[in-house]
């Protein structure tokens, strides 16, 4: 078996010739944690907490990167963020970061224009390297693993959820469950 080798990203640049990052992240700690790094490295970091400032920073920036949760409070969707940020430049390199991984908005978050899908928590390494891997690996290695009740239980919660733009009373009303029930699920599972 072949080693997968990862190229590293390419350099998409502003103006000024600086890599610029756009960073969606509603957690102010964790964005704050993650923008100092990424400025270390030699980015320029913008920052977003929804999608309305989206919409705001785009209107005057083109970032060639961005990271983006998929759960930002408010009600906003990162994957709505993610179709955002695809429709105003394909080429973006589009990182997305989730608590709440699953098979449902990982499918969906590249069918919008996302590069790659990580799970929290995932550091500047994790990151940069996902902007490297952009073309995918035929060679990665298949795994033998079975899947169980629970497994498939909480693939259909997320492919719901990512139907409803993560709304929980609308996902457990197509569930069948109560929204309690639905919460506690979800925090039960949630990828720490």
């Amino acid at each position: 078996m072949t080693t997968p080798t990862t190229t590293p990203p390419p350099e998409p640049e502003d103006d000024a010739g600086q890599r610029v990052l756009l960073l969606v992240e509603d957690d102010a700690a964790f964005a704050r944690t993650l923008a100092r790094s990424f400025e270390r490295r030699g980015y320029e970091v913008l920052q977003a907490h929804d999608a309305a400032r989206v919409r705001e920073v785009l209107a005057t920036r083109n970032p060639g990167y961005a990271v983006v949760d998929l759960k930002l409070s408010g009600g906003d969707s990162g994957l709505a963020c993610v179709q955002l940020l695809h429709a105003h430049d394909p080429d973006m390199l589009i990182v997305v970061l989730t608590g709440y991984a699953s098979i449902a908005t990982a499918v969906e978050a590249i069918k919008l224009g996302a590069c790659h899908y990580l799970a929290k928590p995932s550091n500047t390494d994790d990151i940069e390297a996902a902007f490297g891997r952009a073309a995918g690996d035929a060679d990665v290695e298949l795994t033998e693993r079975s899947t169980s009740i629970k497994t498939l239980e909480w693939e259909r919660i997320h492919e719901v959820l990512a139907e409803t733009g993560f709304n929980i009373s609308e996902t457990a009303r197509r569930l069948g469950m109560h929204r309690r029930t639905l919460a506690r699920k979800l925090e039960k599972q949630r990828v720490k």
